[in-house]
């Protein structure tokens, strides 16, 4: 093999300090979604690191662009945060415990759960609802590894519609559109 070089240059545009990210969060402020509307479908704040070049949906904005089929994030939550049950259409979904403890929970109604500790590593299929929680007593974070399946580079997340009714009752229509736009969905139903 041949191998090739990169300049100083180069690689200074592929390293993502963490320091420098955006929350998607922040990145979203514009679009009209309160932090509570966040709170209820995601955790505290998350920070995409990395997308396919073609990416459609809420992390679009990260700093690398990588090859497709890859996105990667941090989930930063305090104590008692975490992402809702919810499914990914067309993805895996893989956590990696970077400190503290995560209750990972699946199935329709999270019956089922896991504990994560540091190092720790679960990967969820596509199409199962899954959620996350610290349980720890301190802000703790996850590597969230992202697998898209299929040709489409984007990461559609669904929710049962009782969350968008909550969503849109205490935020309104258009903080439940604007995160619709983002690719959060709030159609999700029960497996058969």
């Amino acid at each position: 093999m041949k191998t090739a070089t990169a300049s100083p240059e180069a690689m200074a545009k592929r390293t993502v300090r963490f320091g420098d990210l955006k929350s998607y969060q922040q990145q979203h402020e514009t679009a009209g979604i309160p932090d509570a509307a966040f709170d209820t479908v995601a955790a505290r704040r998350v920070y995409p690191i990395m997308v396919p070049e073609a990416y459609a949906g809420r992390s679009a904005q990260a700093p690398l662009k990588g090859a497709p089929g890859l996105a990667i994030t941090i989930a930063e939550c305090p104590p008692g945060n975490g992402a809702g049950l919810h499914a990914h259409e067309q993805s895996v979904e893989n956590f990696f415990c970077l400190d503290g403890r995560f209750e990972i929970g699946w199935g329709d109604r999270g019956e089922h759960s896991t504990v994560l500790e540091p190092m720790d590593f679960i990967s969820i299929p596509r199409g199962v609802c899954r959620s996350f929680k610290n349980i720890g007593d301190k802000t703790a974070r996850l590597l969230v590894i992202i697998q898209i399946l299929g040709e489409e580079q984007a990461d559609r997340v669904h929710y049962a519609p009782h969350v968008g009714e909550a969503i849109a009752r205490q935020h309104g229509a258009d903080a439940l559109a604007a995160l619709s736009r983002i690719g959060f969905k709030f159609d999700a139903g029960t497996a058969g």
